[in-house]
């Protein structure tokens, strides 16, 4: 009989649940199209106003109603809650030029622009805003990205270059021509030095501060030998080599008015790739086990309505798999690359970077991803930092994709089509790549080792690191980070 009593209890507990999850999530989809209309301020007070309803309701709930609803959300409602609130303040860091202000802004590298200009760029859209509240407020990138994604702005500047004429590797390089012609990859041996550092007094002192930083992932053919040399603190915890988002965690104590410093050094072996791709025997993928890489990925691979129409204006009636490729990757390549958002901030990646009119490399990663994906092609992620042999370096984001019968293969869509009349130099970046790289990530918004108990500051990559503390996470305004290569002489053995 109390068997009886407690299913049926936690049968209409869990029905209980259901409606109200229900009716919450109903609530909190008007907040974010409230949000995403600008209208802060409304959200606000909702937010604030459905956290005291929820947390009443949790308090009122018991042990046995608590455990039924853990199992059965996704997430909690107080946590999603807080991050449409801290998405909002987000927003707000990048997007904080007004009017008035934009003009001196743009002038910095364009000194004789003016107001007329500045409302034909507008026109243009050229010059990326939000309306929050009513208020027109400007990327704080704005100006920096007009030179990217306009050649007309950018021929009035002085002595201003683009970030991709000045990175050696986005144009034909001996280097690519040396990968071309080898019969085995070309390895080179990088030493890095990262630090974290956090403010002074941004964690109360005494108090335990957390930190994730980037660690280089053993990949077979791509990554090997990876050697961690050191760590500051000494005491660490070294995720598992296959971490899909590979992490070094450490932890200190903050002391008052200093800043807390997190620092490793280690080194690797970054090997290049190339596979000469002969269209004619590539297939279409039957009976593989990558189910994984063909799906959609809410919310940043959506196969949306706007995306289908999109992929089959580029696609046409071409049905081979690496052809279909090609004409994907081209058209996401003549997307020009503009200063980003921070990631946590949009919606859906791939959508913005086909709507935006400029994108950097991990969104046009991810929309290229999408359109290979809606093609049956499979396609993943990959994402660490960049390096070249004239002393570049750049935190940076690519992925594979897969065609039978050669298997994964690179592909760095920001690098893009090489200027060559030699197919093989031209399509690159499509199959192939450089010996200057370094892998943390060979997916996205996967979880941490070991867990982060607070929301991240980057949702989807991890390029920089994690940092939080007993009362909550810290932003990236609030800490710092610095890494220094070079390339060493290789070594046959290294500590994994």
């Amino acid at each position: 009989m109390k068997k009886s009593y407690f299913n049926l209890k936690a049968l209409i507990a869990s029905a209980a649940c259901a409606l109200a999850a229900q009716a919450f999530s109903a609530d909190l989809n008007q907040i974010r199209q409230k949000i995403d209309r600008g209208h802060y301020q409304l959200a606000k007070s909702e937010i604030q106003a459905l956290a005291a309803k929820t947390g009443s309701m949790e308090g009122k709930a018991t042990m046995d109603d608590r455990i039924t609803a853990s199992a059965n959300a996704d997430t909690s409602l107080s946590e999603a809650l807080a991050f449409e609130a801290e998405r909002m303040r987000r927003i707000e860091m990048e997007f904080t030029i007004k009017p008035e202000d934009l003009l001196e802004s743009i002038r910095r590298y364009i000194p004789d622009a003016t107001d007329t200009d500045i409302q034909a760029w507008d026109s243009a859209g050229l010059l990326e805003y939000m309306t929050i509240d009513g208020e027109r407020r400007y990327f704080r990138k704005a100006a920096y990205n007009l030179v990217h994604i306009s050649d007309a702005a950018a021929a009035r500047t002085t002595d201003y270059k683009r970030f991709t004429e000045k990175a050696p590797l986005y144009q034909l390089h001996s280097h690519h021509r040396e990968i071309i012609a080898a019969k085995s990859p070309q390895r080179q041996r990088i030493e890095v030095e990262y630090s974290l550092t956090v403010n002074a007094d941004a964690v109360p002192a005494g108090e335990t501060v957390r930190a994730w930083l980037p660690f280089p992932q053993h990949l077979p053919g791509l990554q090997e030998n990876v050697s961690l040399i050191s760590s500051l603190p000494e005491a660490h915890q070294l995720a598992p080599a296959t971490q899909s988002q590979r992490t070094i965690y450490l932890e200190k104590t903050a002391a008052k008015g200093q800043p807390t410093e997190f620092r490793i050094r280690y080194a690797f072996d970054s090997l290049s790739r190339y596979t000469a791709i002969d269209a004619g025997i590539v297939q279409p993928v039957t009976g593989e086990n990558l189910e994984e890489f063909l799906s959609e990925r809410a919310p940043h691979i959506q196969f949306t309505t706007e995306l289908q129409a999109l992929s089959q204006q580029i696609v046409g009636d071409e049905t081979n798999p690496y052809r279909i490729a090609q004409k994907l990757f081209a058209h996401v390549d003549q997307i020009p690359w503009a200063g980003a958002r921070e990631y946590s901030t949009i919606r859906n990646i791939s959508q913005y970077a086909a709507e935006a009119g400029h994108a950097d490399c991990g969104q046009q990663t991810l929309l290229l991803m999408t359109l290979l994906r809606m093609n049956g092609i499979p396609a993943r992620w990959q994402s660490g930092w960049e390096f070249a042999p004239q002393g570049f370096d750049t935190m940076h984001d690519w992925g594979e994709f897969y065609l039978a019968p050669y298997g994964w293969l690179p592909m760095d869509v920001t690098h893009g089509l090489l200027e060559s009349d030699s197919e093989a130099e031209r399509w690159f970046y499509l199959g192939g790549i450089d010996s200057y790289r370094l892998i943390f990530n060979s997916d996205y918004s996967r979880p941490l080792v070991p867990a982060k108990q607070h929301f991240r500051s980057e949702t989807v990559d991890n390029q920089r690191g994690e940092v939080e503390w007993r009362g909550g996470n810290l932003y990236f305004d609030q800490w710092d980070y610095n890494l220094a290569w070079k390339l060493v002489a290789p070594q046959q053995s290294a500590q994994r």
